[in-house]
C-alpha cells in the first residue's frame, strides 16, 4: 500500500487554505470569461424562449447536483478530497470547449455536468480538514471571497475579447484556464484528509442510505439544529439562485444598462463582496458571534432584494448592489456553523448536504424567477423597443418574492442555537456513517498542520 499512500499525498507542501483558494479562483474565472458569449449563445440557440430555456438547463443541473452532492461528500470522507476535487473540477469545466463546437451539446452537457458540479462541497470539507474550529469562518470567508474575486474582472475581460477578437478566443482561453486548474490539482494540491481519519481500506463500503440525498434530508429532521440550518439555506438561497441566473440580463434589458455598465457592476459588486467576506466577516464573527452574523447577512439580503424589486432607476441598482455585497457573508457563516455541528470525520457529509440543498435551489430558483417574470409579463427574451415603464410600482416582482422568502429564512434562523450541543450532535451525525463503522480520531496535538491564521485579527 505504500506507493498508493505516496500518490495520494503528493503535492506541494502541507495542505493549506491557499490550495483551495487557487482551485476555486481558476475554475470560476474560466466560467466568468464565458458570461457574455453564453448569453449570446442562449439567445441564438433558443431565440423565442431564451430565459425559460436557461431556467430549464440550470434546473436540470441543479437537480442533479442535489442528488449527487451527499454521495460525493460521503465518498470524499472515505477516499480523500484530492481525487474528488479533480473529478468535480474536470466535469464542471468539461462543457466549456463545446460552446463553439456545438451550442446544443454545450447546454446539454452543462445540464448533465450537474452530477459533479459540487466543487464547493469538497472545497469546504478540504478547508475543514486543515483548520481549527475558530479559524473556519475566516477560511470559508476567504474561499467565498475568492469566488467573488474570480468574477471581478473575468466577465469584463470576456466581453472585451469577444467584441474585439470573437467568441472563439474567449472559449480557448477559458478552456486553457480550466486545464491549468486540473493540472494544478494533479501536481500541486496535497491530500488534506489524514490517513487516520479514513477507513483502513479504499474498499470500505458506502451504504445507499449514506448517499441518498432524500435520506439525508429525512435524517436532518432528527437534529433540530441541522434542520433549522438547512431550512434557512433553502429559503435564503432559492431567491439568490434565481437572481444570479437572471439579474445581469435584467439590468441590461429592463433597466437599460449597457454591456460595459453590467461588467462594471459585476466588478464593483465583486470587490465589495471580497471586503465583506474577509474583513467584515472576521470582525462580525468575533464581535457578535456565528448566529448573529447569519441573521445580519439575511437582513442585508432582504433589504437588497426589496430594493431590486421596487427600484426603477439605475442608481437604485447600484445602491442595492452595495447592500448585496454585505449579504454575501451569510453562506460562509452558515458553512462555519455546519462545520461546528458535524464531527471531524463527517465534514464531507455535512458540507455535501448544504451544497446539495444549494444545488436544488440552483434548479428551482431560475425556473421560479422565469415563471414569476412570465406571469407579470416582464419579458426577458427580447430587448424592449421602448423605454422601460419606470412608473410601475414593482418593476422586479421576483425580487420582491425573494425578499419574502429570505424573511422566512430570517425567522427560522432565529431559532438556531448559538452553540450547538456537542454531545447531541455526535449521535445525529454518526447516523450518516457506514454501518460497518470505522474508528476515527481527531488531529493529535503534535501533528504538523498549517493553520489559516495563528491570530485571526485582519
Amino acid at each position: 500500500n505504500k506507493p498508493l499512500i505516496i500518490d495520494i499525498k503528493c503535492g506541494f507542501g502541507s495542505p493549506s487554505v491557499y490550495h483551495a483558494v487557487i482551485v476555486i479562483f481558476l475554475e470560476f474565472f474560466a466560467w466568468g470569461l464565458l458570461t457574455a458569449p453564453t448569453l449570446g449563445a442562449l439567445h441564438e440557440t433558443f431565440p423565442k424562449h431564451t430565459f425559460l430555456m436557461n431556467g430549464l438547463v440550470q434546473g436540470v443541473k441543479g437537480l442533479l447536483s442535489f442528488l449527487s452532492a451527499p454521495l460525493i461528500g460521503a465518498l470524499s470522507d472515505v477516499w480523500g478530497r484530492k481525487s474528488f476535487l479533480l473529478l468535480t473540477v474536470f466535469f464542471t469545466c468539461a462543457p466549456i470547449p463545446l460552446l463553439k463546437i456545438s451550442p446544443w451539446w454545450y447546454f446539454a452537457v452543462i445540464s448533465v455536468s450537474g452530477v459533479f458540479a459540487v466543487t464547493f462541497s469538497v472545497i469546504f470539507a478540504y478547508v475543514a480538514d486543515i483548520t481549527q474550529e475558530h479559524e473556519r469562518s475566516m477560511a470559508y470567508g476567504m474561499v467565498s471571497a475568492t469566488f467573488a474575486a474570480s468574477l471581478v474582472i473575468s466577465p469584463a475581460i470576456g466581453a472585451y475579447l469577444s467584441q474585439v477578437y470573437g467568441d472563439s478566443l474567449v472559449v480557448v482561453l477559458a478552456s486553457a484556464i480550466a486545464m491549468l486548474d486540473i493540472c494544478f490539482i494533479l501536481v500541486a494540491v496535497p491530500e488534506s484528509l489524514p490517513e487516520k481519519m479514513r477507513p483502513a481500506s479504499w474498499g470500505a463500503p458506502i451504504s445507499w442510505e449514506q448517499a441518498d440525498p432524500f435520506a439525508s434530508l429525512r435524517k436532518v429532521g432528527q437534529d433540530s439544529t441541522v434542520l433549522l440550518i438547512c431550512i434557512t439555506v433553502f429559503l435564503s438561497y432559492l431567491p439568490e439562485a434565481g437572481q444570479y441566473s437572471s439579474f445581469f440580463l435584467y439590468l441590461q434589458q429592463i433597466m437599460g444598462f449597457s454591456p460595459e455598465s453590467v461588467a462594471a457592476f459585476i466588478a464593483v459588486l465583486g470587490l465589495l463582496s471580497i471586503v465583506a467576506q474577509t474583513v467584515v466577516l472576521s470582525l462580525l464573527m468575533r464581535s457578535i458571534g456565528n448566529k448573529n452574523t447569519i441573521l445580519l447577512g439575511l437582513g442585508f439580503q432582504i433589504l437588497q432584494l426589496a430594493w431590486y424589486g421596487f427600484g426603477s432607476e439605475p442608481w437604485m441598482m447600484w445602491a442595492a448592489g452595495a447592500v448585496a455585497a454585505m449579504s454575501s457573508i451569510t453562506f460562509p457563516a452558515v458553512s462555519a456553523l455546519i462545520s461546528r455541528t458535524a464531527d471531524p470525520d463527517q465534514q464531507g457529509v455535512g458540507q455535501g448536504m448544504v451544497t446539495g440543498i444549494r444545488g436544488l435551489c440552483n434548479g428551482l430558483g431560475p425556473a421560479l424567477y422565469g415563471f414569476i417574470f412570465y406571469i407579470f409579463h416582464v419579458e426577458l427574451d427580447q430587448v424592449p423597443e421602448k423605454e422601460p415603464d419606470v412608473t410601475a410600482i414593482i418593476p422586479g416582482p421576483p425580487f420582491l418574492f425573494g425578499a419574502c422568502s429570505v424573511l422566512l429564512a430570517l425567522l427560522v434562523a432565529l431559532f438556531i442555537p448559538e452553540h450547538p450541543h456537542m454531545g447531541a450532535r455526535a449521535g445525529s451525525w454518526k447516523k450518516h456513517t457506514s454501518p460497518h463503522g470505522h474508528s476515527h480520531s481527531p488531529h493529535p496535538p503534535g501533528e504538523a498542520k498549517e493553520p489559516l491564521l495563528q491570530d485571526t485579527n485582519v
